[in-house]
């Protein structure tokens, strides 16, 4: 699904260049739950970044679902983000003033999907989420869990092969941070492909494979069985 060879990416601080990401080779099957981390300016960030194709590399190159992402124009990068990635942040980015229904909708306001359908899917994704009876809340209405599974419901509403998730817990207690993460594992059981950037060992713990990174480079790359 993901294949990266050589990555690099550049910034310009002060008078030097920072490698915040050098020549990264990675491989992300179809099906995997990986998660990501590494200390603070280890490129886990810009990885992310890249892959949800909101960057774009300096050198090197990035193919997701067999595509050749640097040769896409912007409309094709913006058509992949909305049909083939969801995203998932640890600010939820909800609309104050749409219910928890209009929000999971969101997405397919930008498409052709007919109305009565984008409706009926995101009911459904709601009552699989457990928020059936939140779903004419808005988002002041939702507890901080509440809120996040309302911004996993809107990420998969166009059911896409790749779901990325940036610190998704990072804004959650314990509690509700481990409710979450059996969620995201429910989902990888059913197929769901998840790359998650986190600073916590505990949340790390649920992906079958973790990546560390330091200084723009993968440090270690482990599959756990």
């Amino acid at each position: 699904m993901i294949t990266t060879h050589e990555l690099c990416r550049r910034f310009h601080v002060g008078d030097t260049w920072v490698h915040a990401l050098d020549r990264v080779d990675l491989q992300i099957d179809e099906g995997e739950f990986v998660a990501v981390m590494g200390p603070s300016g280890s490129g886990k960030s810009t990885l992310m970044n890249i892959i949800g194709c909101l960057d774009t590399p300096d050198d090197g190159y990035y193919r997701l679902l067999d595509q050749e992402v640097a040769t896409l124009d912007d409309d094709a990068l913006s058509r992949i983000r909305n049909e083939h990635i969801g995203f998932v942040f640890q600010s939820f980015h909800l609309l104050p003033r749409l219910t928890a229904l209009e929000n999971v909708m969101l997405p397919l306001r930008y498409g052709e999907t007919d109305p009565a359908l984008a409706e009926a899917r995101a009911r459904e994704l709601i009552e699989r989420l457990g928020l059936t009876d939140r779903i004419d809340h808005k988002p002041n209405q939702l507890s901080g869990g509440q809120r996040q599974r309302v911004a996993i419901a809107r990420s998969l509403i166009n059911e896409p092969p790749l779901l990325l998730a940036d610190e998704p817990t990072g804004n959650l207690d314990s509690r509700t941070s481990d409710e979450i993460m059996q969620l995201f594992s429910e989902l990888n059981a059913r197929g769901q492909t998840i790359l998650m950037v986190t600073h916590e060992d505990e949340i790390a713990a649920f992906a079958r494979r973790l990546i560390r990174m330091r200084d723009g480079k993968i440090e270690d790359d482990t599959t756990r069985h």
